[in-house]
């Protein structure tokens, strides 16, 4: 990446991944992360305020605001991924509390203030279930002219993990992901296919837990406690762990753009209640079919969806960014 650090927000739920991609967005020399915002999704917004600030500290960060949003989606009920993240959130680690403190203002009153104060268009990074964006987008559309792109972690073209077709960011709120689809800027959809993929060899994680900084300590911590696709850690041929870099890989995405592989498509979320809830429909057929030509056509946002990506690429990203990130707080 040359020129200027990209500015770009993040909105998470804090679980184990999501805590992953903080570490690596705040060490990054080509991004500049402006602000985080908070939502319910792998625990309660309020545990995921807690578990934000910590991991903010534990990566040195500077003076990033973080902002407290929705406890529960649009419609639905919260429904938590504790049997994922652990009671904590955060893989039940014993992590200290943190000493900084959330901004007085919400959510939405944050991003609306760093996207609009920002001299350069921003990127807006969730790794969550979309609730806050959705209020943002409906509230203050006008942000949506200094966006310069939305990458979200969420959807799936092929199998889910909440349901059989439907990814959890997206079933955990569906009408929120639906909103965001109409947001009228560019927008990069990070889903299952990729994300399940990105997978961090035992051998680098167990030097992560090793290293006497905390950064990267905790990276190493949080990439033992289980795979995103299976909710186990794997292991490697020697029985020693691996761990898969999940939300963070979106962030990866942002900060090296060329590893993703991406097909510009229509994406639809049901709605409708029943099995396929939530799930992201991406319309791959090469022509029209009978529906489209017997008339039953509708308007459908195109989204870059990604297909493909170069995981040894990422994997040596984060992990470069994360240990030498340590050594410049350190120097």
């Amino acid at each position: 990446m040359t020129g200027q650090p990209v500015p770009v927000v993040i909105d998470c739920d804090t679980g184990v991944d999501d805590a992953l991609a903080l570490l690596f967005a705040v060490r990054h020399p080509g991004l500049d992360l402006r602000a985080v915002t908070c939502v319910a999704g792998n625990t309660d917004v309020d545990q995921v305020v807690r578990n934000t600030l910590t991991v903010l500290e534990q990566a040195g960060a500077g003076d990033v605001p973080v902002a407290r949003g929705a406890r529960r989606p649009l419609i639905e009920p919260a429904r938590g991924a504790h049997h994922v993240h652990g009671r904590d959130g955060m893989g039940d680690l014993g992590l200290p509390a943190p000493r900084r403190r959330p901004v007085d203002v919400d959510a939405v009153a944050l991003l609306r203030r760093e996207i609009m104060a920002s001299d350069r268009p921003v990127t807006l990074v969730p790794t969550a279930p979309l609730t806050n964006i959705a209020l943002l987008l409906r509230t203050h559309p006008e942000v949506t002219g200094n966006i310069e792109r939305i990458v979200f972690m969420g959807g799936a073209v092929a199998a889910g993990n909440a349901t059989a077709v439907a990814e959890f960011n997206v079933w955990h709120d569906p009408e929120a992901a639906a909103i965001l689809l109409s947001a009228g800027v560019p927008i990069t959809m990070y889903g299952l296919d990729v994300f399940e993929r990105v997978i961090v060899p035992a051998a680098d994680v167990r030097r992560l837990r090793e290293s006497a900084e905390p950064g990267a300590r905790l990276a190493g911590r949080l990439l033992s406690h289980r795979d995103p696709a299976t909710y186990q850690a794997p292991s490697d041929a020697l029985g020693d762990v691996c761990g898969g870099l999940g939300d963070a890989g979106a962030v990866c995405s942002v900060a090296d753009p060329a590893g993703l592989a991406t097909h510009r498509l229509p994406v639809e979320v049901n709605l409708a209640p029943g099995p396929a809830r939530g799930q992201t429909v991406v319309d791959r057929r090469p022509r029209p079919g009978e529906a489209e030509l017997h008339g039953e056509m509708r308007e459908q946002p195109l989204v870059d969806v990604a297909l493909d990506i170069d995981v040894e690429r990422y994997v040596k990203l984060y992990l470069t960014t994360v240990e030498n990130g340590a050594r410049a707080e350190a120097s």
